[in-house]
């Protein structure tokens, strides 16, 4: 029989580090204090886009900003564990437009191109066998 083991404490071991990557964002660390099991790493957020439309003439004019929320996900084995212990990193996907006029440019002929985004919010969740062992706001 095989007993599971459940974290009791998870943190992060210092501090994590948090990277703007323009159009995504990223978060670094190392978590202490994990049981037996693997883990999802959700990393959500939202934030206010800045965006490039080029019209069909080939002329360059800024878009309107919009609001966006963006996540991404990372799985670790659980034999990635060492004595509790993990390093990871986790990084939203890019947002991609859907269309030129939803992302401020004045209609669909034009083209659209996400170029930055201004996060105002991010929370990382861990999760250990199907439960949330960890979730704070960066």
């Amino acid at each position: 029989m095989v007993a599971s083991i459940y974290a009791a404490n998870v943190h992060f071991k210092g501090s994590p580090s948090m990277s703007d990557n323009g159009v995504t964002a990223s978060v670094c660390g190392r978590l202490t204090g994990l049981g037996n099991g693997d883990l999802t790493l959700t990393l959500s957020g939202t934030g206010t886009t800045t965006t490039a439309c080029v019209n069909p003439a080939g002329n360059f004019a800024p878009g309107n900003p919009g609001d966006v929320s963006v996540s991404g996900v990372a799985n670790i084995l659980a034999t990635s564990i060492k004595n509790g212990t993990v390093t990871f990193c986790v990084t939203t996907v890019a947002p991609e437009c859907s269309n030129a006029k939803e992302c401020g440019c004045p209609n669909n002929n034009w083209a659209a191109t996400i170029t930055d985004v201004d996060f105002t919010s991010l929370t990382l969740t861990v999760v250990q066998n199907g439960k949330i062992v960890l979730q704070t706001s960066l």
